[in-house]
């Protein structure tokens, strides 16, 4: 597979051991893409274990032969260091994957904070926005560029307790096709991925929330979750990496303004 050979990617958010970020990282340096993987410093606890972000994603990094870059979205100064460093390494982005996010406030509505709200919206839109612009002009330059935005069953419709995080996946598709419309005459294509119920380490995480919230078994959990969905489990980080592929890949190259649906058969909801 080298249908990318010579694109530079950019992924942020890929540094989670079952991630949709590291998932993508790996399916497009498969395809021949020069991979530049990003999360931001710190520890993180996966199934009770505690783990540096930083050295995840160096691990990655070495695995696929990409460059690791530390970025948090929601700070301006490190999006523009990161987009120097990729440009001096690298050359200019030709392909950039918006998949970090955050469920800050996910809560019921009314126990939310204005706070929580902010830090749903920094990581998930502003975040995306702010990326979008650091690419861009050399996207226009060059005429062309993919960016494809990762935004979930949140973006197309809503359950209860997830109001900051579907508020935000929301306006993720709006930004998205405000790119897609934009942009299109620069030769620069924009689309939003939405993946429903993936088997992730942050959507594992919120399993086992809610059966505690629910006051159920994890497995009565997933059972209740996944009732709806056509294939009655969740999907993997794998699957949404390819509809990711397939959209950054020259198969996509007439493909812009669209939301995907990586769902299993889910309905969207209200």
């Amino acid at each position: 597979m080298t249908s990318l050979a010579g694109q530079v990617a950019l992924i942020t958010g890929a540094s989670a051991p079952r991630g949709i970020g590291r998932a993508i990282a790996v399916r497009l340096a498969q395809g021949g893409a020069r991979v530049v993987v990003t999360d931001t410093e710190g520890p993180v606890e996966i199934e009770g274990k505690a783990h540096q972000r930083s050295d995840l994603l160096n691990q990655l990094a070495l695995q696929i032969g990409g460059l690791a870059v530390t970025l948090d979205v929601t700070k301006p100064d490190q999006i523009a260091g990161c987009i120097e460093t990729v440009h001096q390494a690298l050359g200019p982005v030709d392909i950039l994957v918006n998949n970090a996010g955050s469920l800050a406030g996910s809560d019921n509505f009314l126990s939310t904070t204005p706070a929580q709200w902010q830090a749903s919206f920094a990581v998930n839109l502003l975040g995306p926005m702010q990326l979008a612009q650091a690419v861009i002009p050399a996207m226009q330059a060059k005429g062309a560029g993919r960016i494809i935005n990762i935004g979930s069953t949140g973006s197309l419709g809503a359950e209860p307790g997830f109001g900051a995080y579907t508020a935000m996946k929301h306006g993720l598709v709006g930004l998205s096709k405000t790119l897609a419309a934009e942009f299109g005459p620069d030769g620069i294509l924009c689309n939003t991925v939405c993946p429903g119920y993936i088997a992730t380490d942050m959507h594992m995480a919120a399993n086992a929330r809610l059966s505690q919230e629910q006051g159920v078994s994890l497995d009565e959990m997933k059972r209740r979750r996944y009732a709806d969905v056509a294939l009655r489990d969740a999907g993997t980080p794998e699957d949404v990496a390819e509809a990711v592929a397939y959209l950054a890949g020259p198969a996509g190259c007439y493909v812009t303004g669209i939301n995907l649906p990586v769902t299993g058969g889910v309905p969207y909801g209200i």
